[in-house]
């Protein structure tokens, strides 16, 4: 099995934003060092406890700390961002770091309607705009950043458009959803595809299914690519683990409750002030979803998982938090995640 990561760069309440990217920068080192396949980047914004708002700058630091592991977004939310800007960045990273980039592409807006304003005004159009062109973005992101660029037709004559200018290859190109419509998109499209089981947990096998059932082989990919993502925290004893989720399942239930959003908290923190009861049925729900317990427990789980959808590759996001005193540059706990499930499973 192929073992993966999937980093938000959470912030802590006891974290500066440059503490956070310390405390990846060390992560990743763990999951080149510990044999793990990918490490994917998200793209989030206006988030106190989420520093990830900028992939392809995360995936230059990242990659550039790091030797063999494959580095990508996961993924970036094009109709934020006008495609040739996409497409260069990304042309770029790989011309840095060749065959170790990842172009992950969602069409979430990953963020709040005031944010996403600002970020399309501009660039990407308005919101139904952005939206509506999504295979069209995809489209046109893949063919700039393809060695022989694009032509493109202004005033009646064609110009060439290339993302850089002397590409040898680009990155492959990965559409990333949590429902039917980016499954069916990579399947007409021949790209392999990811669904945020991590986030969502609703629907992923039916999701699989339509991508596998409907997948058309391309160039690139004869046959339908996939893996799984998963929330995970893993300790040397099940308790530990509950503990050390805590902040992370609070945050969550925040988000979804419209409850307000702040760095994360300490575990010592989220245990003095506990969900009110009314939430706690959203918590169990979220919880069953996850990966908590001992290493073996944790492997165990994570090899039902990939039984049951069908893939050879587990993408985890360490979502493990932090006791009062831990080292603000550094998260222990979501790096031991990593290396006890890399003793059991790699």
């Amino acid at each position: 099995m192929r073992l993966s990561v999937l980093d938000l760069v959470p912030v802590r309440s006891d974290q500066s934003t440059g503490d956070a990217l310390a405390a990846t920068r060390r992560l990743a080192q763990v999951a080149d060092t510990a044999g793990f396949h990918r490490y994917w980047l998200a793209e989030h914004h206006n988030m106190p406890a989420v520093a990830a708002t900028n992939p392809p700058l995360l995936i230059a630091l990242v990659a550039g700390a790091t030797s063999r592991i494959r580095v990508g977004s996961g993924g970036v939310m094009l109709p934020n961002h006008a495609p040739l800007v996409i497409a260069e960045q990304f042309a770029l990273l790989e011309a840095a770091y060749p065959d170790r980039i990842d172009l992950g592409i969602g069409r979430a807006p990953g963020s709040d309607p005031v944010t996403s304003y600002a970020l399309r005004h501009g660039a990407g159009g308005v919101d139904d705009e952005a939206v509506a062109r999504f295979p069209e973005y995809v489209d046109n992101v893949i063919s700039m950043m393809s060695p022989g660029g694009v032509g493109l037709q202004v005033a009646g004559r064609m110009h060439p458009l290339n993302a850089t200018p002397a590409a040898v290859g680009r990155p492959p190109v990965w559409l990333l959803g949590s429902s039917d419509y980016s499954a069916e998109l990579a399947a007409s499209r021949g790209l392999p595809y990811v669904f945020a089981h991590h986030f969502s947990g609703n629907g992923t096998a039916e999701a699989l299914a339509l991508y596998r059932s409907s997948f058309q082989p391309s160039d690139e990919l004869s046959a339908p690519q996939t893996f799984l993502t998963v929330n995970a925290v893993v300790a040397p004893t099940h308790d530990e683990a509950e503990r050390l989720a805590l902040p992370q399942l609070q945050a969550m239930v925040a988000l979804r409750t419209g409850g307000p959003l702040r760095p994360q908290r300490l575990v010592e923190d989220a245990e003095a002030d506990p969900v009110p009861d009314a939430h706690l049925p959203l918590v169990h729900a979220m919880r069953h979803r996850w990966v908590i317990g001992t290493p073996s427990s944790a492997a165990e789980d994570i090899r039902s998982l990939a039984a049951t959808y069908d893939v050879d590759e587990v993408m985890v996001h360490p979502v493990a938090g932090a006791f009062q005193g831990t080292p603000a540059d550094a998260s222990p706990a979501r790096e031991l995640t990593l290396e006890l499930l890399a003793k059991e499973l790699l």
